[in-house]
């Protein structure tokens, strides 16, 4: 019977090995999806229901690319898990599935596959060299690897949370770049970018006018710099695409704020929405949605809104 344990290790690796070329599509990440639901069925008795932060665990691999240091753990992870011929099988049905999911498999794909292949044919599943295995492999080469490799679950909740910060992080530490700005900035604007992209891509497509609006705002109300305005709206943009939270996202963000500034934030939205000369039904019920999850109150929104002429608005 697999574990639950093998079950978790091999769908990370199942979505490191779709990561292979660089790239996920949106047929083969539903196709993820699929196979990663049905994993848990595989070999058990009675079934197992991955629970709501385990999916969340598995989200975050599917959000961004996975690097070699990274995927190089999670397979060493699936060696270590893998106890019976029965774990092997079931890796190799994964696997095999996951390299069809979208009808095209890439070199890229096909030679990571068989690297995961290899790596667990090599584990011995025999009960005496499987205990040494357990003390001597994983201290010995997993301690080598995992000490330098990147484990982006330690960044569950910040994914969860606030999206856009998780992805700022991200991208700054690999790419070696800072900003003028201490960790409670960056998420303070991170979620204000965030709820600013989400209106902004009410209508599915963020202009150019808008964009700009949006760097502007992060410039005048926080006080930042151009370049890191512009960093924080490109990666939120980014993130609105993919749906944001409405609810965690806002919530955090009256979390970090008070009453006053939340008001004003009205304000910023109202005018980014209306950054491409009108502001729509939608764009307007997507604010007054977030106003009512921040508590702002009905009249605040009505006066928000009104700074919008009645001509460049829906009502």
């Amino acid at each position: 019977m697999a574990n639950r344990n093998l079950i978790m290790t091999l769908a990370k690796v199942v979505i490191a090995a779709a990561w292979a070329d660089g790239k996920v599509t949106q047929e083969e990440r539903n196709s993820l999806k699929d196979l990663l639901f049905r994993l848990p069925q595989i070999g058990l008795d009675k079934g197992m229901q991955i629970t709501t932060r385990e999916w969340q665990t598995l989200e975050m691999y599917m959000h961004s690319p996975i690097e070699p240091d990274e995927q190089q753990r999670l397979i060493e992870d699936l060696q270590i898990a893998t106890q019976t011929f029965e774990d092997k099988k079931l890796i190799f049905e994964a696997l095999n599935q996951i390299a069809t999911a979208d009808g095209d498999i890439g070199d890229a794909e096909k030679q990571t596959i068989g690297e995961i292949k290899t790596a667990i044919n090599e584990v011995n599943t025999h009960v005496i060299n499987q205990i040494g295995k357990v003390v001597g492999f994983a201290m010995q080469r997993r301690s080598k690897v995992a000490s330098k490799s990147y484990n982006r679950e330690h960044d569950l909740e910040d994914f969860i949370k606030n999206k856009v910060y998780y992805a700022a992080s991200r991208r700054l530490r690999k790419e070696s770049f800072s900003l003028n700005l201490s960790d409670q900035e960056l998420r303070k604007l991170s979620l204000a970018g965030g709820l600013m992209a989400k209106v902004a891509h009410v209508d599915l497509d963020v202009t150019d006018e808008e964009f700009q609006m949006m760097v502007n705002a992060l410039e005048r109300h926080w006080g930042v710099e151009r370049e890191t305005a512009v960093f924080v709206a490109e990666v939120a943009v980014s993130e609105a695409i993919d749906h944001l939270d409405h609810h965690r996202t806002v919530r955090e963000f009256g979390m970090m704020t008070e009453p006053k500034e939340r008001v004003q934030f009205l304000g910023v939205l109202f005018a980014v929405a209306d950054a491409d000369g009108y502001v729509s039904y939608d764009e307007i019920e997507e604010i007054r949605e977030i106003a009512k999850s921040m508590n702002v109150i009905h009249e605040d929104f009505i006066k928000s809104k009104l700074l919008i002429p009645k001509e460049r608005r829906a009502n």
